[in-house]
């Protein structure tokens, strides 16, 4: 048996440089280790056989060092314990002062009671039942899950996220039609850059023959097809989220305002864009003004993209989460060839894992995964694996089913305070989601976020998220963003009579 260094216990870096040989130099080695702290008290140190063949130096050697320096008093040494630090006051050099880096619990002016969106109840995450899942999602993984992740992501959490989806929000896939992402933004750009690259060309739309990647004749065009040179806008819906257009724009897309109304996105009026060929909604609930997009208007969207050859972007941030009547179909469901599903695991069960998918048409699978490959954050694989484990057991619509009802006895609340304490204020978006909307009287949401933010209290103003360019075509009215999704349970309450003490 090769007795090398790499078969041996506990490692140790020690510098044997310096005069007097290697007895004197590991002595030196070790005694500086133990002065600057490097070495704590109490610590194990290898045995002797196990340094002199790291070393390469000879275990008597070894053993005479640890013998002087315990006599000194920088080692100790019993009987069945081995050689360990001495137990002493050690002189550390303190390292400067150093001011915490703000982060998510060290924000400054962070406040005490928080209200805004983006966020569910992060406390509620189901850590037993995700801790086991992901124990049999180990035991079942195959060798090669251990390896570099890439591609469209594990097959397991692919397949049984095309069974769920179609089940639960009536999407149309296949398991080969799904990529999976690292968040929601990973994949809004990654769409976003593949639609630019086949519109900047100056050449048309791109042209593509020979084989798929499923081994058929595939047709000339991607997704170019319906595309004209030099198309580079993207329509979004006049209130929404400014992360959003900035992943966009990044992309090398001009974002173009879609008006809204009382009934969604007007998508009727997607054919006078004449540069636009895609298309950002949220039809499910739109963020953040809550309302669902009409039927007509969910048609007259499918209709122009198909004449069009056009693309819609179905954001399907919180589809889960709808109240008073089942949840609203996916719009993919009416034509899986020219809607792209975009659906995350950010507000059903944590942004920490950093999940999504998209169900792409078939046309685009190839564009994207070329892209996806060519250096893009990948997604861990054992959190697939996990969630794939966590959706086909049950445990995920156990949890959603749990989450509605925590949800739904917030909103309550928040709605029967409001028509009790200030039934001035009217409350929109309450039949799904994990927020509301307070229509304000006008001019009167700045006063209001002002007097919050002196309450201590986390709002946001529905200005905030409306589209600049879009004050001429959408109605303004002033209003507040209430996510009574995001606190605790604890601190729900507290932050419900911050909520009243500043409106009234």
């Amino acid at each position: 048996m090769d007795n090398s260094w790499a078969t041996f216990g506990r490692d140790l870096h020690l510098d044997l440089t310096g005069a007097g040989g290697p007895r004197a130099a590991l002595m030196r080695a070790l005694r500086d280790a133990v002065r600057t702290g490097r070495l704590a008290p109490g610590t194990r140190l290898p045995s002797s056989r196990s340094l002199a063949a790291d070393l390469g130096i000879a275990r008597n050697t070894v053993a005479d060092a640890y013998a002087e320096l315990a006599a000194e008093g920088w080692l100790s040494a019993r009987q069945g314990s081995g050689t360990r630090v001495a137990e002493r006051t050690v002189s550390r050099s303190a390292p400067p002062a150093r001011r915490p880096a703000p982060g998510p619990d060290r924000r400054p002016g962070r406040p005490r009671c928080d209200l805004t969106a983006g966020t569910p109840d992060v406390s509620s995450f189901p850590r037993t039942a995700w801790l086991g899942a992901a124990r049999r999602a180990l035991t079942a993984a195959p060798n090669e899950a251990f390896g570099y992740g890439s591609g469209p992501g594990r097959p397991e959490l692919r397949t049984v996220l095309a069974d769920y989806l179609a089940r639960a929000r009536g999407v149309r896939a296949d398991p080969d039609r799904i990529v999976i992402c690292a968040g929601f933004m990973q994949g809004l750009g990654l769409i976003g850059r593949v639609l630019r690259a086949e519109t900047g060309s100056g050449h048309g739309p791109a042209r593509r023959t020979g084989t798929g990647r499923r081994g058929a004749a595939r047709h000339p065009g991607t997704a170019g097809e319906g595309w004209r040179p030099g198309d580079g806008q993207l329509a979004v819906e006049s209130y929404g989220l400014h992360l959003h257009r900035d992943v966009i724009t990044r992309a090398g897309l001009r974002t173009v305002p879609l008006p809204m109304d009382e009934q969604g996105a007007r998508t009727g009026e997607l054919a006078a864009l004449d540069d636009v060929r895609a298309a950002l909604l949220t039809p499910a609930h739109q963020f953040p003004t809550g309302v669902s997009l009409h039927p007509d208007r969910r048609a007259a969207a499918v209709n122009w993209a198909r004449a069009t050859g056009g693309l819609i972007l179905e954001d399907d941030y919180d589809g889960e989460f709808r109240y008073d009547r089942q949840p609203v179909g996916a719009l993919q469901g009416l034509d899986p060839d020219h809607v792209v599903y975009l659906g995350t695991a950010s507000k059903s069960l944590s942004p920490a894992l950093r999940l999504s998918w998209m169900v792409l048409p078939d046309r685009l699978v190839d564009p994207v995964l070329a892209l996806k490959d060519s250096g893009e954050w990948p997604v861990g694989w054992l959190d697939q694996l996990t969630l794939a484990e966590f959706l086909s057991s049950g445990a995920y619509d156990r949890h959603l089913r749990g989450m509605r009802l925590r949800y739904r006895r917030r909103r309550d609340q928040l709605v029967a305070a409001l028509a009790e304490h200030a039934p001035h204020i009217g409350v929109t978006g309450i039949a799904a989601g994990l927020h509301v909307v307070l229509r304000l009287p006008p001019g009167t949401e700045r006063d209001i976020l002002r007097a919050a933010e002196r309450e201590g209290l986390g709002l946001e103003g529905l200005s905030q998220f409306r589209y600049a360019e879009a004050v001429q075509q959408t109605p303004e009215f002033d209003g507040l963003i209430v996510a009574y999704g995001r606190p605790p349970d604890h601190a729900f309450t507290g932050a419900l009579e911050a909520l009243l003490r500043v409106l009234s």
